[in-house]
């Protein structure tokens, strides 16, 4: 028998804040704002999520490590304030509906050498480890990164078929908001509708201003560790209902959003929330996990409808999927255009091979129904009637 202490499993908000203070040996949070969202999201997974024992031991341990990443970074920033002096500089963020080829397109823009991309592991702990050879070695930060996705596809073999896992590939900076407590994460992993109704009628700004410090952190890291490139493209789907916030907090970026039609991308996202749930909980309801899935989309599409009414048409470039598919490098000679960069010839055969080394047959087909998640073609051809109408016209109904 082991002698180790059982895994804690409580949501209790003293205790979590402690053992997160224990683990870094730290106090100072710095900004305090995000105590809030994190008393709603815990209350949220104690009284709602039905975790089994294992997902409350994860998203506890989630939660934790988040912490633990507050409390490092504003230890960083006390000792080298010169990092809030980094600019983050006409950044280009891809957004669009999940499954519209937003991984494939930012990867493959990110294949250049010369790009700022935010790696998976630096979205899971951004922050360096105390006394590890983060400048000049191998930072262990990387290793536990793969330790983590070994243990994701192990317990849900389906998620390689419906996403590209790649502990040091890009990915979503929702990963970094998921540290302000204000983010969509929790709810794409268990049932929490009441968090999830609070964040909706929040400000996000503060949840930006943090991922901008976040960003100004990684700069900084990449810049202490020869790997810094000339610019950042970045991608979350989570954009798309805060774009207004979005160019407040980066002023001079540029945007490129995807399109495909709902009726595909929509039951697509909802299989991909059943496998995420499915690691925290038992017994859940798949048609509401296509309720929610269905009525968050509603809501980030509207307001991304009402905020391009609203910015400069010059800060944003419309890509449909079938182009990033089938023209893929014509669409990222496009984008660079656009972005007012130059798409060298080391970057375009960087591109190449990222295409070749990840086509998408590669990977096992991901199957799924939309009747599997209580839709209809006709139930969402309504639902999202104003962004089909706008971004594909005449995409008519499949029978």
């Amino acid at each position: 028998m082991s002698d180790a202490e059982p895994l804690a499993t409580d949501f209790d908000e003293t205790a979590i804040l402690a053992e997160a203070r224990d683990h870094a040996g730290l106090d100072d949070f710095g900004d305090e704002g995000f105590r809030e969202p994190l008393r709603v999201l815990l209350s949220s997974l104690e009284n709602e999520a039905n975790l089994h024992a294992a997902g409350r031991v994860a998203q506890r341990a989630r939660i934790v490590d988040s912490l633990i990443t507050r409390l490092r970074t504003q230890d960083h920033l006390t000792r080298h304030p010169e990092i809030l002096s980094e600019r983050i500089e006409a950044p280009l963020f891809v957004v669009g509906l999940p499954r519209t080829g937003t991984t494939l397109l930012q990867r493959m823009l990110a294949s250049d050498p010369d790009v700022n991309a935010l790696l998976w592991w630096e979205c899971r702990s951004p922050a360096p480890w105390p006394d590890s050879p983060w400048r000049n070695g191998r930072d262990p930060r990387i290793d536990s990164a793969h330790a983590q996705v070994r243990a994701i596809l192990e317990a849900r073999p389906e998620l390689a078929s419906i996403h590209p896992w790649d502990p040091e590939g890009p990915d979503e900076e929702i990963l970094l908001l998921e540290h302000t407590f204000l983010s969509q994460v929790p709810e794409s992993g268990a049932h929490v509708p009441r968090y999830r109704a609070w964040i909706t009628d929040q400000d996000p700004t503060p949840a930006y201003a943090y991922l901008h410090r976040l960003l100004q952190f990684l700069q900084w890291q990449k810049r202490e560790s020869g790997r810094l490139g000339r610019g950042w493209v970045l991608k979350s789907p989570c954009h798309l209902g805060c774009l207004e916030v979005l160019l407040r907090v980066f002023p001079d970026a540029r945007i490129v959003q995807t399109h495909r039609d709902p009726l595909e991308t929509i039951p697509s996202i909802a299989s991909m929330y059943c496998s995420l749930w499915s690691l925290a909980t038992d017994g859940f309801d798949e048609r509401e996990v296509g309720r929610q899935c269905r009525e968050r989309f509603v809501w980030a599409l509207d307001r991304c409808l009402e905020a391009r009414r609203r910015l400069p048409a010059d800060r944003f470039l419309d890509v449909a999927y079938r182009d990033v598919v089938s023209h893929p490098l014509e669409t990222a000679r496009k984008i660079h255009a656009f972005a007012g960069r130059t798409l060298s010839p080391s970057a375009e055969a960087a591109g190449l091979r990222f295409l070749e080394e990840h086509a998408r047959e590669k990977r096992p087909p991901h199957r799924y129904t939309r009747e599997r998640f209580g839709f209809s073609a006709d139930g969402l051809a309504r639902d999202f009637a104003a962004y089909r109408e706008r971004f594909l016209p005449g995409i008519g109904v499949p029978a």
